[in-house]
């Protein structure tokens, strides 16, 4: 007789395969550790890929990474207990962002839940308000556990009604947790032959969605098109020239043409939050509408793309505006929360099925299916429209840049532009990590050139990004530079712990290490802090000042390090080949962050509102 804590592992873990499961992260511990036989048998025949990690909040980020960069479920495997726990800051940001994670956790069979088992918890349910499915399996019959992890894992790509996202397996295993009789090695190995076998001949299509997962155009290098008109793919050496040369299909259907204006046309701009894709570029290039792309709305390129939008958006140009194409998810611009509220202006959503960050009737807006639908909905667009953000753009950002070159030191923005640059010359996926990173790439982040961008903007923290760039870089098999705060590294700093004998991913971290939380200093919590009665509450609540040698944090973990202090010897850091993993260090001063920023918005608007002066929106 086979130990049924064995096959109960091997069950779910075939489930998951044809399901479209590549790869899993394992976690230690014991009572998972009949799965974990299973996984390395899996990995040996070739089934799997399988990656281990001590601690199940960096394995669970890791999972995440691999499943928003490839489309494709990735289980995160834990023991009982805290171990759970610790998964929750990883599911919660799937569920935001329609991730295919799956938590796979082991637990104690039934008969032991509320007696006092040592590292016995209640599990079933514990994620309950952020999976699209969830089991309790003790399975005694094969054929109804199969059955049931099947509908759950189903539940990860989504349907008509409701948007993918992570799915909870639990699994209450019994003693013997460990293949001990011959019968045991034999069954796994056969097992895990197998279902390489049936792989090989038939491998899952991928549970991708548009919006909940790093664009496949990216990634993989065949080109497929889903029936709503949104590119899937449009080949790995992803270049501008790819855009206007034709391979992503456009979102219009075939010679689009160019599109009618009329001096009472519609006012319309394209906003491309996050995920929204590069069919959004496409879009607003076809259709003649000025593009506000977010970093990682893969959108953020092509003749469309407006230039220093969010400081063009301050201006009265935005009072003009009487509809929105809204494509993805918008993150980041308070100026782009505001349009969006505004009662006078028409939303048009285009959304082909359920998104896991939006419920009806929170916000007054169109939804349609295809660009199609919002195109004959828009009508024709007003004459010279983007021809006039386009210009007004051009302004604002040319006195940006002179502005903020005009300071002899390294800022945010600086390093940015050049993190951006970087990207586009060697085809490094860029992670961006939340806080002042992802708002300098918005700010500076020039649309010429297309970079494909990851970020966890579901929920938008700065946990597990050291993580989630490892899985991007072991979902896609592609270098990976990752830019990010010093608090946000030190908050996910034990995620660059590999274990002896692990894959190593090709990651290279540039830190913008201002020795505390700068952001908090753009924000009104930087004024209130002007003021000397708060000054110091301000600088220890938020600002949470350190000094952590990053050299012997890098040192600790076996990672190499840099640091950079001019645009000189970052570019050269830059040209470097990116190979194993690097942390590069740009010492910043938060001090003056406050006023510089004002300084260069204050130019960019002052610029742009100097050409709308000259060249007056008629109404």
């Amino acid at each position: 007789m086979i130990t049924p804590s064995l096959l109960t592992a091997t069950i779910a873990l075939s489930a998951l395969a044809r399901a479209g499961m590549e790869q899993m992260v394992v976690a230690p511990g014991s009572r998972s550790a009949p799965v974990a036989y299973a996984a390395a048998a899996a990995e040996a025949s070739g089934a799997l890929r399988v990656h281990v990690r001590i601690d199940e909040r960096s394995a669970a980020f890791t999972a995440l990474g691999i499943s928003r960069s490839t489309g494709r479920p990735t289980a995160i495997l834990t023991t009982s207990g805290t171990a759970v726990g610790n998964l929750l800051p990883a599911v919660m940001e799937a569920s935001h962002s329609g991730i295919p994670l799956v938590a796979l956790t082991a637990d104690r069979p039934p008969e032991l839940r509320g007696t006092g088992a040592n590292q016995t918890t209640y599990q079933p349910g514990v994620f309950e308000s952020f999976v699209r499915a969830q089991v309790d399996l003790v399975p005694d019959d094969q054929k109804s556990a199969v059955e049931t992890l099947d509908r759950a894992l189903a539940a990860a790509g989504g349907d008509d009604t409701t948007a993918p996202g992570p799915v909870h397996l639990n699994l209450a295993l019994r003693d013997p947790l460990y293949p001990w009789a011959e019968e045991d090695h034999v069954f796994l190995k056969n097992w895990a032959e197998e279902l390489a076998a049936e792989l090989k001949e038939n491998r899952p299509a991928r549970l991708a969605h548009p919006w909940a997962v790093f664009d496949e155009s990216l990634v993989t290098e065949n080109l497929e098109t889903d029936t709503s008109g949104l590119p899937r793919d449009i080949g790995r050496n992803f270049r501008i020239h790819d855009v206007h040369g034709g391979s992503i299909p456009s979102p219009l259907g075939e010679n689009p043409g160019k599109r009618p204006t009329t001096p009472d046309g519609a006012r319309a701009v394209v906003m491309a939050g996050d995920g929204a894709g590069p069919a959004a570029a496409r879009f607003a290039e076809e259709a003649g509408l000025p593009l506000m792309a977010e970093p990682s709305s893969n959108a953020r390129f092509g003749k469309s793309a407006v230039h220093s939008y969010q400081n063009v958006l301050e201006l009265n140009i935005v009072d003009f505006v009487d509809t929105v194409v809204l494509v993805g998810r918008p993150t980041l611009s308070r100026q782009v929360a505001a349009i969006l509220q505004r009662e006078d202006v028409r939303v048009l959503a285009v959304r082909p099925g359920p998104v896991p960050w939006f419920e009806e009737g929170r916000r007054d807006e169109e939804v349609v299916h295809t660009f199609q639908e919002a195109l004959e909905l828009l009508g024709p667009v007003r004459d010279n429209w983007f021809e006039l953000w386009e210009a007004t753009g051009i302004a604002a950002c040319d006195a940006l840049r002179t502005q903020a070159n005009s300071t002899p030191i390294l800022t945010g923005p600086h390093v940015a532009h050049a993190v951006w640059d970087a990207c586009a010359a060697d085809g490094a996926v860029l992670v961006a990590g939340s806080s002042n990173p992802i708002r300098d790439l918005d700010l500076v982040a020039w649309p010429d050139d297309p970079v494909a961008v990851v970020a966890n903007r579901g929920v938008s923290g700065i946990d597990g990004t050291v993580a989630t760039a490892h899985g991007v870089a072991l979902g896609t098999g592609r270098p990976v530079r990752v830019f990010l705060g010093d608090l946000t590294l030190l908050h996910d700093a034990g995620s660059l712990l590999v274990g002896e004998g692990e894959e190593i991913p090709d990651v290279q971290f540039v830190v913008l290490n201002d020795k505390g939380g700068g952001i908090f200093g753009k924000l009104e919590h930087g004024a209130v802090a002007e003021d000397e009665r708060y000054t110091g509450t301000v600088e220890r609540f938020f600002g949470t000042p350190h000094n952590v040698s990053l050299p012997d944090l890098c040192a600790a973990y076996g990672v190499e390090y840099s640091e950079a202090n001019t645009a000189i010897e970052l570019a050269a850091l830059f040209a470097a080949p990116l190979r194993g993993r690097r942390v590069i260090e740009i010492p910043i001063d938060r001090a003056g962050l406050r006023e510089f920023h004002k300084g260069i918005r204050g130019a960019a608007q002052d610029a742009a509102r100097e050409y709308l002066a000259k060249n007056p929106i008629k109404a």
